[in-house]
C-alpha cells in the first residue's frame, strides 16, 4: 500500500521515542548509524524520517528552535526552472508585516502526509527558507506524476501554495551556506549505505545455502564495499564533531563521502544481481522494492557534477598546503 510508509514515518517522528543526535553536537556517528538503520529496515521510510531530522537540525541552527510534538516535517528545497514559489511581505495594519508563499514546489516528499515543512523560495534575486504549517487553507498536495516504482511509498508530489502564510528562518542564502547543508547531504549518504545493506541481505542470507566460489567471490566483494561505507561514515563523523563550524571541510567532506557510497550502492546493486540473477528481482517483492527505492536514490546525488566540484575543491586544498596557506 502506498500510504504505508508515510504512515509508519509518520509514527516514527510522532511517537515521543525517536532520540537521534543533532551533528556536530559530539555524537554524529550514532545519527548516521540511526540513519542508515532506518533505511536498511525501510527505504522509503528512512528517506522520510531523515527529511524530518534534516529540519529538526536546521531549525536549530538557524532559528534555535525544534520541530514540534506531533509534527512531521519535510524540506522541500528543489529549485527547477519551472514552478517557482515566489515569496511576499504582506503589510498589515495591526500585526505589522508576515510572509506569504505562491506557487508551486514539485519533488515534496510526503507531500500529502507532512504536517510542516520547510521550504525554498525566491525573494526578488535572492533564495530564502520558510517554514510552512501545511495544515493552513492556502496549501494544497498533489500526489500524481510519478511513474517511477522506485521511491513511490515516498509520496512524492507538488505542493500548490496560494498565499500560505510562512515564517522565514535565518537570513537570505543562509540556508545554503551554512556547514549544517553539507552535515545533511552526509546524512542522505548514510541513508544510502543502509539501502545498500538491505539489497545486500539475499546475498547474504544465500551463503547459508549456497557455498560455491563465485558466490562466495561476491559476497566478499558486498562485504568489503560495505565495510568501505561504514570507514568513511566513521572517518566523516569524526571530523565534523572536531570542526562543527568549518563550511569548506564539509562541503569537501560531504562530496567525498556522497560520491564514495554513491559507488558503494551502485555497486552493491550490481553484485547482489550478477550472484543471485533474476530470481529475488521477480519473486521477492521487498528486495525488488529495495533495489528500485535504492536506484532512485542515489539520483538525488549531482553525479558527475558533484565529482567536478571535488575535483576543484581537492585542487585547491593541495594548492594551499603547497602555499603554506595551512598545515
Amino acid at each position: 500500500m502506498i500510504c504505508a510508509a508515510t504512515e509508519l514515518a509518520h509514527r516514527i517522528v510522532t511517537d515521543g521515542d525517536l532520540d537521534v543526535p543533532l551533528p556536530g553536537r559530539g555524537e554524529t556517528i550514532h545519527r548516521l548509524r540511526a540513519l542508515e538503520e532506518f533505511c536498511h529496515r525501510d527505504i522509503a521510510v528512512g528517506r522520510l524520517v531523515e527529511a524530518h531530522l534534516d529540519a529538526d537540525a536546521i531549525l536549530v541552527e538557524l532559528a534555535g528552535e525544534r520541530v514540534g510534538p506531533d509534527e512531521f516535517w519535510g524540506v522541500w528545497a528543489a529549485e527547477p526552472p519551472e514552478p517557482q514559489v515566489i515569496a511576499h511581505e504582506v503589510s498589515a495594519q495591526t500585526h505589522g508585516s508576515r510572509w506569504e508563499l505562491t506557487g508551486g514546489k514539485p519533488w515534496c516528499s510526503g507531500v500529502v502526509a507532512c504536517t510542516h515543512a520547510l521550504v525554498t523560495a525566491s525573494d526578488g534575486d535572492r533564495r530564502r527558507l520558510f517554514a510552512v504549517d501545511l495544515r493552513q487553507p492556502g496549501v494544497r498536495g498533489e500526489r500524481g506524476g510519478w511513474a517511477a516504482t522506485g521511491m513511490r511509498a515516498t509520496e512524492t508530489g507538488t505542493a500548490r501554495f496560494d498565499r500560505a502564510t510562512a515564517r522565514p528562518i535565518g537570513e537570505p542564502g543562509e540556508y545554503l551556506t551554512r556547514p549544517g547543508f553539507w552535515h545533511g547531504g552526509i546524512g542522505v549518504a548514510a541513508c544510502w549505505l543502509g539501502g545498500a545493506r538491505k539489497v545486500a541481505d539475499p546475498l547474504l542470507a544465500a551463503t547459508d545455502k549456497l557455498d560455491d566460489e563465485l558466490t562466495l567471490m561476491h559476497v566478499g566483494a558486498v562485504d568489503a564495499l560495505l565495510a568501505g561505507g561504514e570507514a568513511m561514515l566513521e572517518h566523516a563523523a569524526t571530523q565534523v564533531d572536531a570542526a562543527p563550524h568549518d563550511v569548506d571541510l564539509a562541503t569537501r567532506l560531504a562530496h567525498q563521502v556522497r560520491w564514495s557510497i554513491e559507488q558503494i550502492a551502485t555497486a552493491t546493486i550490481d553484485r547482489v544481481n550478477r550472484a543471485l540473477g533474476p530470481g529475488p528481482l521477480v519473486h521477492e517483492r521487498e528486495h525488488a522494492q529495495a533495489v528500485a527505492d535504492l536506484a532512485v536514490y542515489i539520483r538525488q546525488s549531482h553525479a558527475d557534477r558533484d565529482l567536478v566540484t571535488l575535483g576543484r575543491l581537492a585542487s585547491a586544498a593541495r594548492a594551499a598546503v603547497r602555499d603554506g596557506v595551512v598545515t
